[in-house]
């Protein structure tokens, strides 16, 4: 846990912090760094803590200060979906994305709308909605 609330892990730049304490909710918090090879694998590593527990869940991924990944990055965190859909099918009852910037969450949707999603989701502005909807997911589980 203490580590998951630093910006670095073994000095690396994390290109994510993950946090465990809104339980059901694992809110995601995208830093400011660009993704590289080793903080994008370690990213996709710790994906799977979450899922570590075996209980229902949602993903909140708080994407206010990210950065977006390179194309390379984007299709891995695709075949990560692809790879992992029936884990994320039995645990994961939803994903939320907060997105302040109305141009990035335009162009999610529209990458959401050709690749399909393993699990429901919602892309939002706001923080609070995300969180609310993450809430709903499970309890509707």
């Amino acid at each position: 846990e203490f580590f998951n609330d630093m910006q670095s892990k073994f000095g690396m730049d994390l290109y994510a912090t993950f946090h465990f304490d809104a339980d059901p909710v694992v809110v995601v918090a995208f830093t400011v760094n660009q993704a590289t090879e080793e903080n994008f694998r370690q990213y996709l590593n710790d994906l799977y803590e979450a899922y570590d527990r075996a209980l229902p869940f949602a993903y909140l991924f708080d994407a206010q200060n990210a950065v977006l990944p390179g194309l390379k990055f984007q299709k891995r965190q695709a075949e990560w979906l692809k790879t992992n859909e029936s884990l994320m099918k039995q645990y994961c009852q939803g994903t939320a994305y907060h997105i302040p910037n109305p141009i990035i969450r335009t162009a999610l949707k529209g990458i959401f709308a050709l690749q399909q999603q393993p699990v429901p989701y919602k892309v939002v502005g706001d923080f609070q909605t995300a969180m609310q909807w993450c809430k709903d997911a499970v309890a509707g589980h």
